[in-house]
């Protein structure tokens, strides 16, 4: 690796309005919308969008200066990834954007056998003929961290090494083990090599050089340290001035965070003011198909707030489909009487992973002829189905949808083609513009990865977002 200081030049023009500065390939729903919104609410305008879009689509959006693809992909094996991303990354770039990103979780929330960063990292390498592929999982703004190689992540007070993190030590289809960032992507593919930009050399004028086209010796991911404002400078420094050897990059939210910090240090994009609130809702659904602690302390706290907390009986989708037919009209029986009787409903399918419904439902599984990814993928589409119909018959326009997985699910069910950005709430999960073909168009969502948000992040949605002291 080689790097050399140089002192940093100002840009001297503002950031082009007519080109498209970056494209991001999300890996679930989620995280799609997270990194939407640290563009949009920086300033750059972005749309999200359930497929790559064409041409024609993109220019529904005047001035557009970004776009998101929302997948499941995190939930998908290796050889999904084989089949649908190649051609994804064909198309995006077709579209000629200055910076193709892969977005993952911001706590690396993948394995060898599902949602595998290695494999993406492969295959985008070999599209973007990248020798150098750029690697920032870090996002201080949202209390994620890597010091050395490895990540934390903060959760209430505390910040935890990922391997000794609540949630993701716990997690249900990938709990991690291996906090070093690098050494737990090279576990997911045998083709690629790695190199650390650690922190303490991270300063305003760090060059990067990257790999040249052409070694033999594979790709390299190049993992980025961050931990506070001045490093994610330092970070968008190095991905943007080197955009042109190292096209696709790979990373959370972060690498946004990072471009914008960069951006505004060098004085091509201005400051603005954070967008206020859109107003209370005069009423709202929610569903929820996580099994985070963060999303129970959220469900307990809905619980005393105004909510109908209504628990689905996830084993009777183990059985037919009458079984779940009647578990759908139950459920939503019981919504639209909630809201004859002004209160929101919300809908989940655990209050956290020590829930007694986890155990039933995994014994469940284990006297069906279904896989527990097959059941988390009807549990998606199930909750799916239940907000269509409430949101049809009681015309209900705020919704929200908790988990990254159960997000893909929702949304490609009420036949949304893109979402645009409307108030901020907690970094990552803001209130969205719903944009479709059908009654659907310009309904408020919310959507949040089970981890993330405040214990009072339902009601604050209903309340209508924006900015806190």
């Amino acid at each position: 690796m080689s790097r050399e200081i140089n002192t940093p030049s100002r840009e001297g023009m503002r950031l082009s309005a007519d080109k498209l500065l970056v494209a991001w390939y999300a890996d679930d729903f989620t995280g799609a919308a997270a990194t939407m919104e640290v563009l949009n609410f920086a300033g750059i305008k972005t749309a999200l969008f359930l497929e790559v879009p064409t041409v024609q689509q993109l220019d529904q959006f005047p001035g557009l200066q970004g776009f998101g693809v929302a997948s499941t992909a995190r939930a998908q094996t290796p050889d999904w990834m084989d089949r649908h991303l190649p051609l994804a990354f064909d198309r995006i770039k077709a579209l000629e954007p200055e910076i193709v990103h892969y977005k993952v979780c911001s706590t690396l929330d993948s394995a060898p056998h599902i949602g595998s960063i290695g494999k993406a990292i492969e295959l985008g390498a070999a599209c973007f003929d990248s020798r150098s592929i750029p690697v920032l999982v870090a996002a201080p703004k949202m209390r994620r961290y890597q010091c050395f190689g490895q990540l934390f992540a903060g959760m209430g007070d505390q910040t935890f090494r990922l391997d000794q993190h609540p949630v993701m030590a716990r997690h249900p289809v990938s709990p991690m083990q291996e906090p070093d960032v690098a050494a737990h992507i090279l576990m997911q593919s045998d083709r690629l090599n790695a190199e650390l930009i650690p922190f303490n050399e991270m300063t305003a004028s760090l060059t990067y050089a990257p790999q040249k086209r052409g070694q033999a010796d594979g790709s390299t991911l190049v993992s980025i340290d961050s931990v506070n404002d001045d490093t994610d400078a330092a970070a968008g420094r190095i991905i943007w001035e080197n955009r042109r050897a190292m096209p696709f990059v790979v990373g959370s939210q972060g690498i946004e965070y990072a471009l914008v910090e960069h951006w505004q240090r060098t004085g091509v994009l201005e400051p603005i003011a954070p967008p206020s609130g859109i107003g209370k809702a005069a009423a709202m659904m929610c569903v929820s198909g996580s099994v985070s602690p963060t999303t129970a302390s959220q469900i307990e706290w809905s619980k005393q707030n105004g909510f109908e907390c209504i628990a689905l009986d996830a084993t009777q989708l183990c059985y037919d489909e009458a079984a779940t037919d009647r578990e759908i009209a139950r459920v939503i029986k019981a919504s639209k009487h909630a809201l004859s009787q002004g209160r929101d409903p919300l809908v989940y399918s655990a209050a956290g992973p020590d829930d007694p419904m986890v155990g039933q439902l995994i014994e469940a599984v284990s006297q069906s002829r279904l896989s527990m990814s097959d059941v988390n993928q009807k549990i998606g589409k199930t909750l799916g189905r239940i907000l269509k119909q409430v949101l049809t018959d009681c015309g209900v326009r705020r919704a929200v949808v908790s988990g990254g997985d159960t997000s893909g699910s929702v949304t490609q069910q009420l036949g949304i083609f893109a979402l645009t950005a409307l108030a901020p709430t907690i970094p990552g999960a803001s209130i969205c513009r719903v944009h479709s073909t059908n009654a659907f168009d310009g309904l408020e969502l919310a959507l949040k990865g089970g981890q993330m948000g405040s214990e009072d992040y339902f009601g604050w949605v209903r309340d209508g977002g924006g900015p806190r002291q």
